[in-house]
């Protein structure tokens, strides 16, 4: 019996429930931290690149981030991209440098923040799945070319679903977590 790579399945699950944990660290709550930035991704010199590759991002005080553009020519897509990343801010331009002060976390902005954040869960959970469908059609694949039997493939299958069931567990309960911080007054 040759199996399954189970291990490559749950690593890959670990990764979308670590990336989601990464993007809830840029949902700060009303202070400034130079990783809210962090999913912001501008169009510059033809392709889609992380902001950090055009620009640094830095935090001077609690309620502030300045973000000094490399080259003059991309400041303009640069501030359209943290304008409509979604995360509420409005950036002012000053030469080469953008400020982008933080607003203050009103309720608005809070139910706000929680969207966000039940996006990026979404996203997480939808990653999940996918390597879960991944998984099962290399057993269905194994069991067709005669490695696995019926009663492996169920084992196998079963084992899948459960490490599946447990990670979006960890992503619920992440998300539960990450609401409760936004929703604190």
């Amino acid at each position: 019996m040759a199996a399954p790579d189970i291990k490559d399945i749950e690593r890959r699950m670990d990764g979308a429930v670590e990336t989601l944990r990464k993007e809830f660290g840029g949902l700060r709550t009303g202070r400034a931290s130079a990783s809210l930035l962090d999913p912001v991704h501008v169009d510059a010199y033809g392709s889609s690149v992380p902001l950090n590759q055009v620009a640094n991002v830095s935090v001077p005080e609690p309620r502030l981030i300045t973000v000094s553009v490399w080259d003059r020519t991309t400041v303009k897509a640069v501030e359209k991209a943290i304008r409509e990343a979604g995360l509420g801010l409005n950036p002012q331009t000053e030469g080469q440098t953008i400020r982008v002060p933080i607003p203050e976390l009103n309720q608005e902005r809070r139910k706000e923040l929680s969207k966000v954040a039940a996006k990026y869960s979404e996203e997480a959970r939808v990653a999940v799945r996918n390597v879960r469908r991944d998984g099962m059609d290399r057993l269905k694949k194994m069991q067709k070319d005669g490695d696995l039997s019926e009663d492996e493939l169920k084992v196998w299958s079963d084992k899948v679903q459960a490490m599946t069931d447990a990670h979006i567990k960890k992503i619920d309960e992440a998300l539960a977590a990450k609401e409760k911080e936004i929703m604190q007054v």
